[in-house]
């Protein structure tokens, strides 16, 4: 998995795989889904990331 904040257009992904992107899907306003050929999540992406979460540039990871 791979997260990445691109500031300049304010887009926050996250990154499942690197499968080949077949079809994307505006969930909710701002917040795009984007599958494979077997309906899997590869990309979940977050329009003006900035407006949505306080720091985009942050983030925490854990294991349970």
């Amino acid at each position: 998995m791979k997260i990445k904040y691109d500031k300049e257009v304010d887009v926050l992904y996250i990154h499942f795989s690197d499968g080949k992107i077949i079809k994307s899907d505006e969930a909710k306003p701002g917040i795009i889904f984007d599958y494979d050929e077997n309906g899997n999540i590869v990309v979940i992406e977050m329009l003006n990331a900035s407006k949505k979460i306080p720091q985009p540039m942050k983030f925490e990871y854990e294991v349970a």
